[in-house]
């Protein structure tokens, strides 16, 4: 079973990874094509493309002038330490112990437009290029044409040596389209998390976000491996609905308190 996650636009490459062992992404070839058709545009055509400020596009296109195919501690930090949104803060890698970051590496993959599929503790230079941006690449208009079947067939590889073969969808829709579905060969469970205000259940796009990342760490520190042990998630105030729910579309609930 495989969770995936979104990535986050805010990183935090101040604090120190500390003594935590590292990976390398293993789409750097397809990174670096990605970076060099960045490279090619001005900070103001970046600023157009991704809707950045000024300030922002000149950070970018420093990041991606200053980004190389070689990776060290110098440049880069553990993905999942890097990241540092809502999903992330939810996720708190940075307390997990030893064992469970490594169980991480195993069964958390984080989508990303730059990088395909980053594994937790891959070393990540900084960027920002979203999924959805429509980036002219030798492949076609987008970031989806770009990727094709690409991550689909690498979760597949992942996914190889389970007889029942499960994918829970903890990323955002902008980043699941990247997995291409019909060449995707697992079950797909979807996690939705609801908030009781106004006098109803809805999706709070601020606490979903944390709520994924909150279930990433719950899976991470219960080893789930069976969609089943999904359904005991209980932090932060949420429990499972079997009311409103699916087999394949799991709804977690919660009532703020006033």
């Amino acid at each position: 079973m495989l969770f995936l996650l979104s990535p986050a636009k805010s990183l935090d490459y101040e604090t120190p990874a500390g003594d935590v062992p590292h990976t390398l992404p293993q789409f750097v070839p397809q990174s670096q094509a990605l970076i060099e058709v960045l490279r090619q545009k001005s900070p103001q055509q970046i600023a157009e493309l991704m809707d950045l400020s000024d300030a922002l596009s000149a950070l970018n296109v420093a990041r991606y002038e200053a980004w190389r195919p070689k990776f060290s501690a110098n440049n880069s930090k553990q993905a999942v330490l890097a990241f540092n949104g809502d999903v992330y803060e939810g996720l708190d890698a940075k307390t997990l112990n030893a064992k469970e970051l490594d169980w991480a590496q195993s069964h958390v993959c984080i989508l990303s437009g730059l990088y395909g599929v980053l594994r937790p503790l891959d070393w990540m230079q900084p960027y920002r290029l979203e999924m959805g941006t429509t980036l002219q690449t030798d492949k076609g208009s987008n970031l989806y044409k770009f990727w094709g079947p690409q991550i689909a067939e690498h979760l597949n590889e992942r996914l190889a040596a389970d007889k029942t073969p499960v994918i829970v969808n903890l990323a955002s829709q902008e980043y699941f389209k990247a997995v291409d579905r019909k060449t995707l060969k697992a079950r797909v469970i979807e996690c939705v998390f609801e908030d009781f205000k106004g006098g109803k259940y809805k999706i709070i796009s601020f606490n979903a976000k944390r709520a994924r990342g909150l279930m990433a760490r719950y899976a991470v520190q219960n080893k789930i491996t069976k969609p089943e042990g999904l359904l005991k998630f209980n932090l932060e105030g949420y429990a499972f609905d079997a009311a409103v729910s699916e087999p394949d579309r799991l709804v977690f609930r919660r009532q703020l308190q006033a």
